[in-house]
């Protein structure tokens, strides 16, 4: 099964041909449904040979779509110092865009 390994958003993740995976959102004006495309590509696996890049492989590409824009679920940030009357709290929900990958060439 061939496979890659990308990076966006300053994380790794390693990718094939129909898979979905959540990443970090991109900046820019992105709709579902749009096509991105993915030069970052560090590693490629074809079963027969494998490519390493130094640190990119010159000319890869990974073909994918938007099929989800969203933000997930809150995460509570609490800051607190005891005796002292002292507590913050405070909530976030990080954006993320659900990619489906269409092709690694």
């Amino acid at each position: 099964m061939e496979f890659a390994v990308i990076q966006t958003g300053g994380k790794q993740y390693k990718v094939s041909k129909g898979g979905v995976i959540s990443i970090e959102k991109i900046k820019g004006e992105y709709a579902k449904g749009d096509k991105i495309s993915f030069d970052k590509v560090l590693l490629v696996d074809d079963d027969k040979d494998t490519t390493i890049g130094t640190p990119y492989i010159k000319g890869a590409k990974v073909e994918a779509e938007i099929t989800e824009i969203g933000r997930s679920r809150k995460i509570m940030v609490i800051k607190y110092k005891q005796k002292s009357r002292y507590l913050r709290r405070n909530g976030h929900r990080q954006p993320f865009f659900k990619v489906k990958i269409l092709s690694i060439k």
